[in-house]
């Protein structure tokens, strides 16, 4: 069966104090709730860490910037200029990438009806939210309707290439369901010049061993649910991409990009991978 997506939220608390904490958010985008599980699970992270063992802040810090890291080639070579990044939760990413960007980027921040009222909120407060930012309602599993991403995508302008990030949120789903959500994905990134989407996954051939064993376990109590690991491969996954209606599909593997990201990479960073995908290919120079 697939997970209600309202179970996803207590990750949005303890992601959003690791952004925080390694200086990538804003003191408005912290929730005593988050402070409080980081605060739970430091000794874990520092025994981990002495005995070279995976950690969660490994694979959460490597997929954000990887992510930060492609949406800015993306609208620096001016494929992008309008995003949605669903399942949005307390990600400091439309904040920032409005603060670099300014009036050339149109960035949605979307959520579940309760978690998109309390971001809302906290930006609004802390006079965080410009023109141009915005925080809407949405069911990523809906097909139709006005909190669909069908409706929302209608708001935007056509003209300009679109991208979708989601992050923390397909490994928490069944195959079945990700694969319907890609193709949504799909079909409404078709409607633009340039169509990107952005996320990451975890796949059995990164995750294997007694120890990434263990990490999955405490990561699924963490979650309160299963965490579904719905491909062997990358090629599996790059296929089910091209299914969804994306012409090209790459996974991306972090360590890949230590050098661009300016970033060391520990223990449990290739524990993910970054998919870039899009419904429109390259113009060949």
């Amino acid at each position: 069966m697939a997970r209600n997506p309202a179970s996803i939220s207590p990750t949005a608390h303890y992601t959003g104090y690791t952004w925080f904490a390694h200086g990538l958010s804003h003191p408005a985008l912290v929730t005593p709730q988050g402070r409080a599980m980081y605060s739970a699970l430091r000794p874990l992270h520092g025994l981990a860490t002495l005995t070279g063992a995976p950690t969660l802040q490994a694979f959460l810090l490597a997929r954000h910037r990887l992510i930060d890291h492609l949406l800015n080639q993306a609208i620096a070579q001016g494929r992008v200029s309008q995003v949605i990044e669903v399942a949005a939760g307390l990600s400091p990413r439309g904040w920032r990438f409005k603060q670099q960007h300014g009036s050339k980027l149109r960035y949605i921040e979307a959520d579940l009806p309760d978690m998109a009222a309390r971001k809302r909120d906290l930006l609004q407060s802390a006079g965080l939210l410009s023109a141009g930012h915005e925080v809407q309602a949405l069911d990523a599993l809906a097909d139709a309707g006005p909190q669909s991403l069908s409706a929302l995508a209608d708001t935007l302008d056509k003209t300009k290439g679109t991208a979708i990030i989601t992050e923390g949120l397909v490994n928490y789903f069944d195959t079945p369901t990700v694969a319907a959500m890609w193709a949504r994905f799909g079909q409404v990134l078709a409607r633009f010049p340039e169509g990107l989407y952005l996320s990451d996954i975890h796949l059995h051939n990164a995750n294997k061993g007694a120890g990434v064993q263990a990490f999955k376990a405490l990561l699924s109590t963490f979650v309160k649910g299963r965490v579904f690991l719905h491909f062997d491969n990358e090629v599996q996954a790059e296929t089910q991409l091209r299914n969804a209606g994306f012409e090209l599909a790459e996974l991306h593997k972090p360590t890949r990009f230590a050098a661009q990201l300016n970033m060391q990479m520990q223990p449990g960073a290739d524990a993910v991978r970054v998919i870039e995908a899009r419904t429109n290919r390259p113009i060949e120079l």
